[in-house]
C-alpha cells in the first residue's frame, strides 16, 4: 500500500488538523478518544462534543494546573472535567492565561483521578508540535474507528505515534548554494528538510572548515524579533551577528539556524510569553504559565545536521551549558566553549539574569 500514509505522515496530518480546529481520534490499549485543541475550538464543535456519549474533559498541563491551583493527580497532566454551562469563552480562559490577573478565579476544578490519561498526554504533545496552547478536549470513544470512518478524521494510534514524536525527524538535505554575506563573501548556505513535515532548518557555512578539527560553531534558535527586527528585548539579534562576524574574521565556521522559535513553543505563544512578561512575570514564569517547561527546544537536531555536513567536532560559541550537553550526548564532540557574551542592554537586563539564575546560562 505505498499511497497509504505512514505512522509520521499521519503525525503530520493531524498537525495541520489540530491547528485547524479539526477534531483527531486517538486509539491504544483497547480504548479511543476524540481529540481537539483547546486553541482552535468553535462553539458549533464544542456543542457536537456535548451531544457524544461520555463525559468531556479538558487535559491541560501540570505547569498550567500549577497556576490555576488544580489538582494534576496524573503527574504531567491534569484532566479537568468540563462543567455542563462552560462555553468557548470559559476554555480559552483556562488554556490561555492572558486573563489571569484580572479573572483569577476561574475554578473551583474538579480534576480527574484514576484511569488511564496515556491518550491525552499523547495529545498534549500533539499540539505541543503544532505551536498550539498544550490543552485539549477530548471525549472517549467507544469505537474509534468506525466513528472516525463515519467523521473523516485522522486516526494516530498511540503505541506508533508515541516513540516517532519523542524522537527527532531525520533531515535530508535539499539544496546549498554560494551566499555571500557582510560576515564573509565566503558563505554558503545549506537547506535541511525534516521528514515529519515541519519547518526546514539552515546551516550558514563560512569559508571551507576542515572536516578533520573542530569547527567554531552556533546552534541558534531562528528569532523574528530579534534577528529580524532589532528587538532590545533578548541578547539573539547580537549574537547572530556577532558569531557570523567571529566565523568571517576566522575565515571559518557553521552556523546552524534552527525553526525553533521562541525556545520550541513558536512565535505566537513567545508573543503571548512577552504579554505575560509585561504583567510582571519572568521569562521561565511566562512559560510555565502558558503551560510549556522553560525551554522547548530540541538540540538534537542541530548535532543531526553537523554530522551530516561531515563534522564530528565543534569549537560552540554558547552560553547555555545544555547544548553542549547534547551534543555529547549525541555524537558531536565540544572541544571548546567559545563564549558569546553580546547584546546587553537597559531592556534586556532582567531576561538575561533569569538565564543566568533559573537556566543556567554562564553569564
Amino acid at each position: 500500500m505505498a499511497f497509504t500514509p505512514d505512522i509520521t505522515e499521519r503525525i503530520a496530518r493531524a498537525r495541520a488538523d489540530l491547528r485547524m480546529g479539526v477534531p483527531v481520534v486517538l486509539t491504544g490499549a483497547g480504548k479511543g478518544a476524540l481529540v481537539l485543541a483547546a486553541e482552535t475550538l468553535t462553539a458549533g464543535r464544542l456543542n457536537e462534543l456535548r451531544n457524544l456519549p461520555g463525559q468531556p474533559v479538558m487535559t491541560i498541563t501540570s505547569r498550567r494546573a500549577e497556576t490555576l491551583k488544580a489538582r494534576a493527580y496524573d503527574g504531567d497532566v491534569a484532566r479537568i472535567v468540563l462543567p455542563a454551562e462552560v462555553g468557548p469563552d470559559w476554555i480559552s480562559g483556562v488554556a490561555d492565561p492572558a486573563s489571569d490577573l484580572h479573572n483569577p478565579m476561574k475554578g473551583p476544578f474538579n480534576t480527574a483521578r484514576g484511569g488511564d490519561a496515556a491518550l491525552v498526554r499523547l495529545a498534549i504533545l500533539l499540539v505541543k508540535s503544532a505551536r498550539l496552547l498544550p490543552s485539549v478536549l477530548s471525549v472517549d470513544l467507544e469505537k474509534p474507528l468506525d466513528f472516525a470512518a463515519r467523521h473523516d478524521l485522522t486516526v494516530i494510534p498511540a503505541a506508533l505515534a508515541g516513540p516517532v514524536i519523542a524522537q527527532t525527524s531525520s533531515l535530508s538535505p535539499v539544496v546549498s548554494a554560494r551566499l555571500p554575506m557582510v560576515a564573509s563573501e565566503a558563505g554558503r548556505l545549506h537547506i535541511f528538510r525534516p521528514e515529519d513535515g515541519g519547518e526546514e532548518h539552515y546551516a550558514i557555512e563560512i569559508g571551507r572548515p576542515d572536516r578533520d578539527k573542530p569547527v567554531l560553531a552556533r546552534l541558534h534558535s531562528a528569532c523574528f524579533t530579534g534577528d529580524v527586527l532589532g528587538s532590545l528585548k533578548c541578547d539573539c539579534g547580537p549574537q547572530l551577528r556577532g558569531a557570523l562576524a567571529q566565523m568571517g574574521e576566522e575565515g571559518a565556521g557553521v552556523l546552524l539556524y534552527l525553526n525553533q522559535e521562541g525556545r520550541g513553543i513558536g512565535l505566537a505563544n513567545k508573543m503571548r510569553a512577552y504579554s505575560l512578561q509585561d504583567q510582571g512575570f519572568d521569562t521561565v514564569e511566562a512559560n510555565h504559565r502558558l503551560g510549556f517547561e522553560d525551554d522547548e527546544r530540541d538540540f538534537r537536531i542541530g548535532s543531526h545536521i553537523l554530522k551530516d555536513m561531515g563534522f564530528s567536532s565543534v569549537r560552540l560559541l554558547t552560553n547555555n551549558p545544555r547544548k553542549i550537553e547534547m551534543m555529547e550526548q549525541t555524537g558531536v564532540s565540544v572541544t571548546e566553549r567559545v563564549a558569546l557574551k553580546v547584546g546587553e542592554n537597559a531592556h534586556n537586563e532582567g531576561y538575561l539574569a533569569t538565564k543566568a539564575a533559573k537556566s543556567g546560562h554562564l553569564l
